[in-house]
């Protein structure tokens, strides 16, 4: 079941809680991965205790092992924010984390998520299934806490608006350049909070106008056909928006 969101620009975002099915298999990747990562640790500190005959004592061996092992403690948030809502069993079953509204997951609330994964896995005994079960966005207590959820990947760019949202979204508008549909969420923010400035402001920064729209014909492999910088942005952001309306 679809959930429908409203965003602080009263766009209508329409997300697919992931099932608990795909839950349990993306983190059961994840933890073949860190057990692949534990064992190959294991098995590099022997060899090199062996090739160079170190005798180190007993504190000072776990303080080595507790610095490697540092990256496989703080895999989930690490790797959720840098690779943005997923880690590597999520982005292979195809779904993230997303705060409850749609947007990017903030640091904070990946932490605290990851915090209360213990008490949703082990301290209950498992209660953090029957929360993922039984709310209707397929949120663990981690997720209620930390007001995320997660999601289809699939569904992640599938935002449905009025055709009185934007002025351009008509059944007869032609977009300019087909390109606009590779855009990536964040290029497109990037874009939208540039012209909101330039709005604000006649006196815009022209070079960093230029500079941006060169990267993004660079990105998207194409040329504008636009008089200026400024334009081609602006139209480039309605043909993104374009892509996106599911107009019924």
């Amino acid at each position: 079941m679809d959930s429908n969101i409203i965003t602080g620009q009263y766009v209508r975002i329409s997300q697919t809680p992931a099932s608990i099915w795909s839950r349990i298999l993306a983190r059961f990747l994840d933890q073949v991965l860190v057990g692949v990562y534990v064992i190959a640790l294991f098995k590099l500190l022997s060899i090199y205790d062996g090739l160079f005959g170190l005798e180190l004592d007993y504190w000072w061996q776990w303080i080595i092992l507790l610095l490697l092992c540092l990256p496989f403690l703080f895999y989930t948030p690490l790797l959720e924010v840098l690779n943005n809502g997923q880690t590597v069993g999520k982005k292979v079953i195809g779904i993230r984390v997303v705060m409850a509204d749609g947007t990017a997951p903030t640091l904070g609330a990946l932490l605290l998520r990851w915090v209360l994964l213990p008490f949703d896995l082990y301290m209950t005994g498992g209660a953090g299934a029957l929360f993922i079960i039984f709310t209707k966005n397929h949120q663990r207590l981690g997720d209620l806490a930390a007001g995320t959820m997660v999601i289809k990947d699939s569904g992640y760019r599938n935002v449905l608006v009025g055709l009185d949202e934007f002025s351009h979204a008509s059944r007869y508008y032609q977009p300019h350049y087909p390109e606009a549909a590779n855009l990536s969420q964040g290029q497109a923010d990037i874009i939208s909070r540039v012209l909101e400035d330039c709005n604000i402001d006649n006196d815009y920064d022209e070079r960093r106008v230029k500079l941006l729209s060169e990267k993004v014909q660079q990105s998207l492999n194409i040329v504008s056909r636009e008089k200026s910088d400024l334009a081609f942005l602006m139209v480039l952001l309605k043909d993104y928006q374009y892509f996106l309306l599911e107009i019924v």
